[in-house]
């Protein structure tokens, strides 16, 4: 027998030799020994965390405003307006980096003008 069957059968054996409920017993030892309260806990934390994750994703800028992805020159461009000088763009060798540059740059302030 393996070491945790031994262990269960001896707790079962111990606790009906007294004349009581096998199946009670049977149950009381498997609810102790195959005891997964913490596992569910640990899983609710997971599946907590990957919703924030993608709570975060899906409200980043460039998944909310969506802006158009094109290739421009040897880099991707992300584009959200009608050019580069009055909307938002973001560069990058993949699409996925020219979404992240695109997130930084909604965030930006425009450059102030100086005065002469």
């Amino acid at each position: 027998m393996s070491d945790s069957y031994q262990a269960i059968y001896d707790a079962v054996r111990s606790r009906i030799s007294g004349g009581g409920d096998i199946a009670q017993a049977i149950s009381d030892v498997a609810r102790s020994a195959f005891d997964i309260s913490h596992m569910t806990h640990c899983v609710a934390q997971e599946v907590t965390a990957y919703v924030e994750q993608a709570a975060t994703e899906y409200s980043r800028p460039s998944a909310v405003f969506r802006p158009k992805l094109s290739i421009d020159g040897s880099q991707w461009c992300a584009l959200y307006g009608d050019d580069l000088q009055s909307g938002v763009a973001g560069f990058g060798d993949s699409p996925a980096d020219a979404m992240t540059e695109f997130d930084r740059a909604w965030k930006q302030a425009l450059p102030t003008k100086e005065l002469t």
